[in-house]
């Protein structure tokens, strides 16, 4: 893959200056599996003060020794790093104390796997010590020297080779390396010394990606979940009713599957993951009849509770919390009525309906259905639609009753309300009429007419009204596939 211009030229300099200068890291792994890296960094034996002067435009303000250079205001910023090395890791995260390495392999030894511990020049050599490029190949994380060490070092990473393993991969999940994921389930505990918003961040690429599922599972396999969800471990084991066939985690984990294999939101993902987050606590009795009553009451505070924790949005937590909510609805066609339904708008919010409904498809995937938008789901849809369209009524018209009574000095009566379902029909043919200026001169036309032509027009304005009202109601079902 070709370097950008402005990477070109950042390697460039440094070099012309009698520096080494290096892409490094995530990029290097992208650019030899050919994916374009989001992010270029680069490594030079050059110190800070050094590449400042070389590069003017700058911005240096961190304890790493990072310089990010400027070449444009609209272009994104190159980072240039120094060869170093780290001691000590009191926090679990950062060193106590850097220091300018003299080698590249020296600065590679500190990074946390080796596929992400390569180094390449602009004659294109890779610079490879710990084998990353094999390990890329037979699509395997394995952490740099001594995998107990790297973790201690940057508890972090102990999240970072599940999303890695996870995400990397196009058709599957890479492996993590024996003695890697050993490390990883020792050193578990110390996720706890890293911050919420960190773990927050790791998790949210995890579902994100494709494998979301997969990757949760992965976390509780090499025992980290309990220390980021311990709530949703609390339903491994833990067995349902006769509606469904799979256990409460395998459910949880099964419907977000199917949100990261449909593409869905991020809210519907976390609360696929999270609906029924409140089933354990809830669960009376055992076996085919047990019962979880208000378990989406429960649910919806311990999602709050749990989203809170990882700090997320306060406007992310609202919404997951109230898909989590009213993810129990019933619908049933014939049986549940437009009231009801208006009801549910109003209490879910007009604005989570569709991902409400998508999480309902999911709930059904995880259950074990073969099928997730049934024809009650697709009719809901077209209920939904119908109840939240503007009614087609007089008070769509720039005139109002009133304005016709001081129009004509007339009393209240049935006669207004003709005239409007009259200038009604009008404007619904062509909406350009409605112009109070164009309808109040229509009033005074209407007012000189005879009865019989008057009320012939009344029945057939309220004909055309009712048509209209139809047709609109025969695209709706159509658009959703029902009758």
């Amino acid at each position: 893959m070709k370097l950008p211009k402005q990477v070109q030229f950042v390697l460039e300099k440094l070099e012309k200056n009698g520096f080494q200068a290096y892409i490094v890291g995530g990029c290097v792994r992208d650019t030899l599996r050919n994916v374009e890296p989001q992010d270029w960094d680069i490594t030079t034996n050059a110190k800070p003060e050094e590449t400042i002067k070389i590069f003017p435009n700058n911005f240096y303000n961190n304890n790493f020794g990072t310089v990010t250079v400027l070449s444009t205001p609209k272009e994104k910023g190159i980072e240039i790093t120094p060869f170093r090395t780290e001691e000590k890791y009191t926090d679990k995260r950062h060193p106590d104390k850097i220091k300018w390495a003299k080698t590249i392999e020296q600065d590679l030894s500190r990074r946390d796997f080796t596929v992400n511990a390569m180094a390449m020049g602009l004659n294109s050599k890779i610079i490879d010590p710990f084998k990353g490029q094999k390990d890329l190949e037979k699509e395997i994380i394995r952490a740099v020297g001594k995998p107990e060490e790297r973790f201690s070092e940057d508890a972090l990473r102990l999240m970072r080779a599940i999303r890695f393993a996870i995400t990397l991969g196009p058709n599957k999940a890479w492996k993590i390396e024996e003695k890697t994921k050993k490390a990883i389930q020792k050193k578990a505990k110390l996720l706890n010394f890293i911050s919420k918003e960190r773990i927050r961040d790791e998790l949210m690429k995890i579902i994100m990606s494709e494998r979301g599922a997969e990757g949760i599972e992965e976390l509780r396999r090499v025992g980290l979940l309990k220390y980021i969800i311990p709530e949703l471990e609390q339903g491994f084991g833990v067995g349902q009713n006769k509606h469904h066939i799979y256990q409460i985690y395998q459910h949880n984990v099964l419907s977000l599957k199917y949100a990261c294999q449909k593409g869905f939101s991020k809210y519907v993902r976390m609360s696929a993951l999270l609906h029924d987050i409140g089933k354990p606590k809830t669960k009376q009795g055992d076996g085919l009849n047990s019962t979880f009553y208000n378990h989406e009451i429960l649910g919806a505070k311990m999602t709050k509770e749990i989203l809170q924790r990882l700090r997320l949005a306060k406007k992310d937590i609202e919404k997951i919390v109230t898909l989590v909510r009213y993810h129990l609805f019933y619908y049933n066609v014939g049986e549940v009525g437009e009231a009801s339904v208006r009801k549910l708008i109003r209490e879910a919010g007009k604005e989570n309906i569709n991902e409400l409904l998508e999480l309902r498809m999911c709930d059904r995937i995880g259950s074990g259905v073969p099928k997730a938008e049934p024809y009650k789901l697709r009719h809901l849809r077209y209920v939904m639609e119908k109840v939240s369209q503007d009614p087609i009524s007089v008070k769509m018209l720039k005139i109002k009753g009133n304005d016709i009574i001081k129009i004509l000095k007339i009393s209240p009566g049935p006669k207004i309300g003709n005239i409007l379902n009259i200038l009604l029909s009008s404007v619904l043919d062509d909406p350009k009429k409605n112009k109070k200026q164009d309808l109040e001169k229509e009033v005074k036309k209407l007012n000189k007419l005879e009865e019989k032509d008057f009320e012939k027009l009344v029945k057939q304005a309220k004909q055309e009204i009712k048509k209209i009202e139809t047709k609109r109601d025969q695209m709706t079902k159509k658009k959703y596939w029902v009758t």
